[in-house]
């Protein structure tokens, strides 16, 4: 685990999140930025740099994630994942983020 990692002290419980789906190895948490109405975060509850989370980990934590995306963004979601500082990856806990709420428009 890196030097501080708030993903690893939210699963430790030692910082607060809304926690929307939990178990042994995955946590979808309420991201704490609002730039859509729905903004979640899955991921390993164990730290991993994104390329281990895809390597290792993206058919759960990929299926944990269509079944999230339904229930809180009825009418449609993306499911996004930044890799480093030019494509705003801001937190080395790799994570996918599930986004809606709101018609999201054309791609960058």
């Amino acid at each position: 685990m890196p030097r501080y990692c708030v993903f690893c002290n939210i699963v430790a419980g030692n910082e607060p999140a809304n926690v929307i789906y939990e178990d042994d190895q995955f946590i979808v948490i309420q991201n704490v930025l609002r730039w859509v109405p729905i903004m979640l975060l899955a991921m390993t509850k164990e730290h991993k740099t994104q390329a281990e989370l895809w390597a290792e980990h993206i058919g759960d934590v990929g299926r944990i994630a269509a079944e999230i995306g339904p229930q809180y963004c009825p009418g449609g979601f993306r499911v996004l994942s930044n890799f480093g500082y030019d494509a705003m990856q801001s937190q080395e806990h790799g994570h996918l983020h599930i986004v809606g709420g709101t018609h999201l428009g054309p791609y960058a």
